[in-house]
């Protein structure tokens, strides 16, 4: 019979995060697989947990996460810890979470701490709708690529950074995306918290002249539709209304309809289409 795949979420921070689940499971797993059994040793001595520890990190993770599989199909229970938060955000967790799947082994997640839903509910921007992108690529060309595709993202976006690449990603994402509300948390959960409310412009000016400490979740304002819908409307004015017209008409939509599209798109009304053409008609 085989056992259980647990994914536990380990505190961000503070150590009176961790739920008293996440405890007891560590404590009657036969097996704790750990991102850094140096740094869990001092939370699992902390809380008395004895259980044996194994290291189950990026570099590892497949030739590991093989032997991790077998020993669940074997009859053990695993519990999957990260360096802080849950397991499968932002690390390699989720490879092990597919490998037990394929392999027909049950996996539960004990819910916990996460810097991105911490940082996203203190950052005082909409909560309803949010993208999560973790860290940027390193690579320059795929960076920018997801930097394009955030240009137009609506949706609040949630970031993670190293301290000694903040200043650099915030230029970055001035640059790209233009002026943004922004919100950089640092230190969550811990005596020196901090969010900092401001806007990507004056982030980059602050942290020019203040150097960043701690590990930094950055939550970004999505551009809004009214700016989309602006952007959009100032496009079409780069090509004549006859041109505009024909785009239409060309794909077989009647003129009737095409003036209702062109005005549409040009944040105008119809009558006033109809009328400009009227009077160039010749």
């Amino acid at each position: 019979m085989s056992g259980k795949l647990y994914l536990c979420a380990t505190p961000i921070g503070n150590l009176e995060d961790i739920t008293f689940r996440v405890v007891r499971i560590l404590k009657e797993a036969d097996l704790i697989a750990a991102e850094d059994t140096r740094n869990s040793l001092r939370l699992l001595n902390h809380f008395e947990i004895k259980t044996p520890m194994t290291s189950y990190h990026e570099y590892n993770k497949i030739e590991k996460g093989h032997q991790l599989v077998e020993k669940i199909l074997g009859g053990l229970t695993v519990a999957l810890i990260t360096d802080a938060g849950t397991p499968g955000i932002s690390d390699p967790g989720e490879e092990l979470v597919k490998m037990c799947l394929e392999a027909g082994i049950p996996v539960s997640s004990v819910p916990g701490p996460a810097a991105c839903i911490t940082a996203l509910t203190m950052s005082g921007l909409s909560t309803r709708r949010f993208a999560f992108e973790a860290f940027l690529p390193s690579d320059k060309k795929e960076k920018q690529a997801v930097l394009e595709e955030l240009k137009a993202e609506t949706r609040t976006i949630v970031l993670y950074e190293a301290p000694h690449r903040l200043l650099r990603t915030l230029q970055e994402l001035y640059d790209t995306l233009g002026e943004r509300k922004i919100t950089v948390c640092r230190e969550l959960t811990k005596k020196h918290e901090t969010a900092f409310q401001t806007t990507l412009k004056g982030a980059v000016d602050w942290y020019s002249q203040n150097e960043p400490r701690g590990e930094c979740v950055l939550v970004l304002e999505g551009k809004s539709r009214e700016s989309i819908a602006k952007e959009k409307q100032e496009s079409w004015q780069e090509i004549s209304i006859e041109e505009h017209m024909e785009r239409y008409e060309s794909q077989g939509i009647s003129r009737k309809e095409a003036m209702k599209l062109v005005a549409a798109d040009r944040g105008t009304t119809k009558r006033d289409i109809y009328q400009y053409l009227l009077e160039h008609k010749e």
